[in-house]
């Protein structure tokens, strides 16, 4: 009885699975066909919400009286303020000074940089307003993926630089391959203690079935117009000629990735770094692949005393079936935490 139990349990589980994969595929293809146009820009001041850090904190820590006194300080530094910003906007000269603005815009990419859509359309907006006196920062996080997708994402972020706004590019976890390549691009890259940064190098694998199709006596015949219109295949048989052209294809683009790096970042040495390998953020700091060691929001809280800063983002309406999409995939994802949790109980950092 408890085996026919557990056995309808793991069914149900089963088919919940089948249904959240189901529902998610189904929000890809729709996401796929939505319009680009359907979607819209959104600013949040960054540091409301830090100063609401503060007070929440202030609020459980001080005493009444200690409060008090805070408030009424903060009352008078809030006048000060008006004031100040009631004068500045009565100046009617151009280059009034004013505080500096930090736009902060996220990354977040996946084989195809898909991401770099929304980054076009942040970036665009941003540049109507900023000006030389302002900055970018770029929360970065992407281990890589097709060479054309970021190599346009990378030219997106170029868009920054060539409006003399200063790009900062910061890594919390990893940015390596392409993600790299987009953050060479900035003026300073800045990554947490253990991030990855590097992969500079290029790989490209797939399987080949023709002694499994040949067994079963099945034909694939492939035409092609061109010496090199197709070198190697899945299906074919392939040659010595024809995977010597692609690896040979490979080394052409290993070029110029990294010639792509030595001219947006001439101080790093190029040959000794291109090896595809990795290194953690303190490591890249020694050999230049990085500016600084920090977080993210460390830089932000630095940044926070003397700069307005926004977070921008380029957000779409979501639809029913990307609701329930998404829903369906936390539940997936909380399904397969606890399976894996099962299986590898004693897995460790």
């Amino acid at each position: 009885m408890e085996f026919i139990i557990e056995y309808g349990l793991f069914l149900a589980k089963a088919v919940t699975v089948l249904i959240a994969i189901a529902v998610v595929l189904a929000l890809v293809a729709n996401s796929k066909n939505r319009p680009d146009s359907d979607g819209h820009i959104e600013v949040t001041k960054v540091n409301e919400k830090l100063d609401d850090y503060t007070e929440t904190i202030k609020s459980a820590v001080l005493d009444s009286t200690a409060l008090k006194l805070e408030n009424k300080l903060k009352k008078k530094r809030e006048k000060a303020r008006k004031r100040k910003d009631k004068s500045a906007k009565t100046e009617l000269e151009p280059g009034a000074e004013r505080k500096k603005r930090l736009y902060v815009l996220n990354f977040d990419g996946d084989i195809k940089a898909s991401a770099g859509n929304n980054l076009r359309e942040e970036i665009t907006a941003v540049l109507g307003l900023a000006e030389s006196q302002d900055e970018v920062l770029v929360r970065l996080e992407s281990g890589g993926g097709m060479v054309h997708s970021y190599g346009l994402a990378a030219s997106q972020l170029s868009r920054i630089k060539e409006r003399g706004i200063p790009l900062t590019v910061s890594v919390d976890k990893v940015a390596a391959s392409g993600g790299y390549m987009m953050a060479c691009v900035a003026d300073k890259i800045v990554a947490a203690p253990f991030a990855i940064l590097g992969s500079i190098g290029v790989v490209a694998q797939l399987p080949n079935f023709h002694r499994l199709l040949k067994k079963n006596n099945i034909d694939f015949e492939m035409y092609t117009a061109g010496e090199y219109k197709r070198t190697v295949t899945m299906f074919g048989e392939n040659t010595d000629k024809g995977r010597e052209k692609f690896t040979d294809d490979l080394e052409q683009t290993h070029v110029l990735f990294k010639e792509f790096v030595a001219e947006n970042r001439p101080q790093v040495e190029v040959e000794q770094v291109a090896t595809g390998e990795v290194w953690y953020g303190k490591r890249a700091l020694d050999i230049r692949l990085i500016d600084e060691v920090i977080t993210s929001d460390g830089y932000l809280l630095n940044q926070h005393p003397d700069a307005d800063i926004f977070e921008v983002t380029y957000a779409h309406k979501k639809t029913l079936p990307e609701r329930l999409g998404l829903a369906a995939e936390a539940s997936l994802d909380k399904v397969l935490l606890r399976w894996l949790s099962r299986m590898q109980p004693n897995r460790w950092f």
